[in-house]
């Protein structure tokens, strides 16, 4: 019985964790990432107590604070006059962390990538290697690349992201499902945005037809927003566009002055169409395995993209330390299929409830909001690593 080799596609936040993962358990892996350099797609993330308790238990909780920002408060507001209709602390008096277990941060995802590549120090990381296939045989998998190389292992782990090149080999040709809602995303200085209330909060306003979220990034200089609109169709096969920044400040004429403000300050305009994918039948053949985006891409609406992903590779990493192969993937996938769906189904419901027009459901839907923590205790609360307590026994040959 030799050691495991497992082969992670894809270099992001969630390849990166299940190497740090793996390495902790001792168990063999290389990480190929198409990138010559390690970089995210995106401006920021938003690590909750989910995915922030597993950085914590890989020691890394000191290099994420110091390039993060924890909210004061996670606050909604009314879309025209900035009414606050929830207010619940985070970091103003150290509620979120007494009540989850672990803390909230906002941090650029560049910021974030980095310190998970400096904990890993190159160990197993192979820059410039781009993908394009896998084939499978009983005795083991092998990746092919660009270049006309190939690279051998026990188990492949598809990290690569919601257009996987990994996917195919599992699911078949899945694509993503346009949400009917549309994102404009920015970086904007605190500054240039007079109207703001507070600055410091996790902060939505919630209107007809859309949404905006926003928080604080780079030592609170710095404000990332998504603004969400409803859109009856998406034509463009790429799932970004240019558009004018003046097309964000249409979408959202009326809406408070610090809405307006916010989306119009960006340099350079674009619009994401915001898609997911249905829950797939599956998530593994006997050599290879999907994780994050590749698995189960959600619309943004939880903030719970990088958690989920994070707790992928912590629970796929206590698998694979505890079981032979073919149980391992059988039981990671169990752990984490009906999971991910139900935080799927609960970040499009987020748009749902952001988006009604005043009215009468208005009145049912703020008494929610008030009491988020409540509702929101089964995502953050959870605990991957508790959630999987792994049998006695640590073979790790070929099955």
């Amino acid at each position: 019985m030799s050691e495991l080799r497992v082969a992670i596609v894809g270099g992001g936040i969630g390849g990166l964790v299940l190497a740090l993962a793996l390495r902790e358990r001792g168990i063999g892996f290389e990480v190929y990432e198409q990138a010559d350099e390690l970089r995210e797609i995106g401006a920021a993330v938003a690590l909750s107590a989910n995915g922030t308790r597993e950085l914590r238990r890989l020691g890394l909780v000191d290099q994420v604070e110091a390039v993060s920002v924890i909210p004061s408060a996670l606050v909604i507001r009314r879309w025209d006059t900035g009414e606050i209709i929830a207010d619940h602390p985070i970091g103003r008096d150290g509620t979120y962390e007494a009540t989850f277990g672990a803390p909230y941060y906002g941090v650029h995802r560049v910021a974030l990538l980095q310190a998970l590549a400096d904990r890993l120090a190159g160990d197993g990381l192979n820059l410039g290697r781009r993908c394009v296939g896998v084939e499978e045989r009983r005795s083991g998998a092998e990746l092919r690349f660009a270049d006309g190389t190939s690279a051998p292992a026990d188990v492949v782990v598809g990290a690569d992201g919601v257009h996987s090149v990994i996917r195919p080999h599992v699911g078949g040709d899945v694509r993503g499902s346009f949400s009917g809602t549309v994102g404009y995303r920015g970086l904007v200085p605190v500054e240039q945005m007079p109207s703001l209330p507070d600055p410091t909060p996790l902060q939505f306003w919630a209107g007809p037809g859309g949404h905006l979220l926003h928080y604080s990034i780079d030592g609170g200089r710095t404000i990332n927003f998504l603004a969400v609109v409803r859109a009856p169709e998406w034509t463009n096969e790429a799932w970004m566009e240019e558009c004018a920044v003046g097309d964000a400040v249409e979408a959202f004429a009326g809406w408070h002055p610090a809405v307006t403000e916010m989306v119009g300050a960006t340099d350079v305009g674009a619009r994401w169409a915001l898609h997911d994918l249905a829950p797939l039948e599956r998530w593994h053949t006997d050599r290879v395995v999907l994780m994050g985006d590749a698995a189960h891409a959600m619309v943004p609406h939880q903030g719970q993209g990088a958690n989920q992903t994070i707790e992928d590779a912590i629970v796929l990493a206590d698998c694979l330390a505890a079981d032979d192969l073919a149980a391992a993937l059988r039981r990671y996938a169990e752990r984490r299929r009906k999971r991910t769906a139900r935080v799927q189904r609960w970040s499009r419901r987020v748009a749902d409830l952001m988006h009604l027009p005043d009215g009468p459901e208005i009145a049912p839907r703020d008494a929610l909001f008030a009491e988020l923590y409540s509702e929101l205790a089964w995502i953050h609360s959870y605990d991957a690593h508790a959630a999987h307590q792994p049998a006695v026994g640590v073979a790790h040959g070929r099955t």
